[in-house]
């Protein structure tokens, strides 16, 4: 199958690397964030927003639009670029995540997900098919296939069951792809390895994936619950599992810390709702941490939210003013901080690939690491 992804540079002291991600709608450098459009948009930013901060993919969520305005709708207007006007590239989930975060809703079979509809209860029956259907409606440059999300926590039983759900689905799901393809389908279908925490478990899926030799391979099943060093412990031992030819994918993590971590263990692709969603709730990235701008402390305090960053919130707006805008509950204050975090992880994710090629990854991401967790900078 031919590859769409080609490595440029690489980190020696640690397995970090920079790629090139050749897609429908203009080629994408590695490593990338990529925020959340769950309806189409990124909540609080414009399309001319994203594109000043230089987003190149962006993600959008299959299940709420299939359910919202729906693929017919989508798909007569031309796709999800047209409906949309985002000129870069759309990743799709699959639907499943939020589908199985519905446990009282859903019921699974080997045939697919039977979910009520959180809109209107109607019933919906999802299978690794009709994703692939609906994707390819979307007109997604990269598609997920569906697989079975599993939580933190749960006994090897019921990790191998879903698995097996997984490996089998994604045969179907590959199968449908290549009939989309033959109709004119252009996007790329990615794979998922699945197995929770237990090694084997991975190791059976990675070679699933593998076997079934999708573009791109994504790393499923982490930060659900874990702790941070056991996240940490489970990337690399999947990372290492993965082909070196094809882009590698950690499916919902959006800290600087994980982010780092991804990319020392030669991650190439990251996406989170985290930067908007804490961006509306006041809580913003700086080179120092964390910051919440509702405190009373920044009533009178006109400096930046971060000195060190050079986005038009923090070149124009003071801590004062964004904590005005919070306590007056304005909706400028969602769309300043958004665009701020946003701005601040796609800096970073730029920096990042610097150092790569400069091959100093490992003594930059201590440097930032160390600032940005308390230790002060060097």
């Amino acid at each position: 199958m031919n590859g769409i992804f080609s490595v440029t540079a690489r980190d020696s002291s640690s397995r970090a690397r920079t790629g090139l991600l050749a897609l429908n709608h203009g080629t994408v450098e590695t490593p990338v964030f990529m925020p959340v459009g769950t309806n189409g948009t990124v909540k609080a930013l414009s399309n001319e927003d994203l594109e000043e901060i230089g987003f190149s993919i962006i993600l959008a969520n299959t299940y709420h639009l299939y359910l919202r305005p729906g693929p017919g709708i989508i798909g007569a207007a031309g796709g999800l670029h047209e409906f949309t006007r985002w000129k870069g590239n759309y990743l799709t989930d699959s639907g499943g995540f939020q589908i199985f975060s519905l446990a009282p809703f859903r019921k699974i079979t080997g045939e697919g997900v039977m979910f009520r509809s959180h809109i209107d209860g109607s019933c919906h029956m999802l299978s690794p098919e009709k994703a692939v259907e609906i994707q390819a409606a979307l007109n997604s440059d990269i598609q997920m296939q569906l697989d079975v999300c599993t939580p933190w926590g749960i006994d090897k039983k019921e990790a191998r069951s879903a698995l097996e759900l997984t490996k089998t689905w994604l045969a179907r799901a590959r199968t449908a792809w290549l009939a989309a393809a033959e109709e004119g389908y252009r996007g790329a279908l990615f794979s998922i390895v699945q197995g929770n925490f237990f090694r084997d478990l991975r190791e059976e899926s990675a070679a699933g994936a593998l076997e079934t030799d999708t573009p791109g391979i994504a790393i499923g099943g982490l930060s659900v619950g874990e702790n941070e060093d056991l996240f940490r412990e489970y990337l690399a031992f999947s990372s290492r599992l993965l082909p070196d030819e094809k882009p590698r994918y950690v499916m919902g993590i959006g800290t600087p810390e994980y982010i780092l971590w991804a990319i020392e263990e030669g991650i190439d692709m990251f996406d989170c709702v985290l930067p908007t969603r804490t961006g509306r709730n006041g809580r913003l990235f700086t080179h120092d941490g964390p910051f919440s701008v509702k405190k009373a402390e920044n009533a009178a305090d006109f400096g930046p939210i971060d000195e060190l960053c050079t986005c038009k919130v923090c070149q124009t707006y003071s801590r004062a003013y964004l904590r005005h805008l919070f306590k007056t509950r304005e909706i400028l204050c969602s769309m300043l901080a958004s665009y701020h975090n946003l701005s601040f992880l796609n800096t970073l994710a730029l920096d990042s690939r610097r150092a790569i090629k400069e091959n100093r990854f490992s003594a930059f991401k201590e440097n930032f690491l160390r600032r940005y967790r308390g230790g002060g900078s060097l």
